[in-house]
């Protein structure tokens, strides 16, 4: 017993390596630029009227930006890719009278926009457009 208080401390565990970042791997930015082309494409058949067609492409993206997403930081071409693609689900929610739903995918990006930093005009604008879609589905609920 008195011997082992003459034994040299032991030595501490390595600290844990952090988890990699995803926003800094390869596949990071050719998947946000496939996110935002498809997001054009349904943005296009929505407005030829391929509400269908459209609704499938948004369907597809969700995995997709949910994968962005992962990344403790992602940047901001991630950020608008996820929150374009949630913008045009709120707006088939709100055309197919979902208002509650419309109004939740909405508030995504409020919460998004809101707490971006750092603060830019284009950000102002996408807060402002996720502002007025909640106000838009809270008027039209009111009806």
């Amino acid at each position: 017993m008195l011997l082992s208080g003459c034994a040299p401390a032991p030595t501490p565990a390595p600290a844990p390596l952090p988890p990699p970042d995803p926003a800094a791997e390869a596949w990071y930015g050719p998947l946000t630029g496939q996110l935002a082309e498809m997001n054009r494409q349904a943005g296009a058949l929505l407005h030829e009227g391929k509400n269908d067609q459209a609704a499938a492409l948004i369907t597809q993206g969700q995995p997709l930006a949910n994968r962005l997403l992962t990344a403790p930081h992602p940047t901001l071409a991630a950020m608008e890719a996820a929150s374009d693609l949630d913008h045009l689900y709120a707006g088939m929610l709100l055309g197919n009278k979902n208002y509650g739903w419309a109004r939740l995918a909405f508030q995504k990006n409020v919460s998004r926009w809101k707490h971006w930093t750092p603060q830019t005009p284009e950000t102002a604008r996408r807060l402002k457009l996720a502002q007025d879609g909640i106000a838009e589905c809270d008027r039209r609920m009111g009806q």
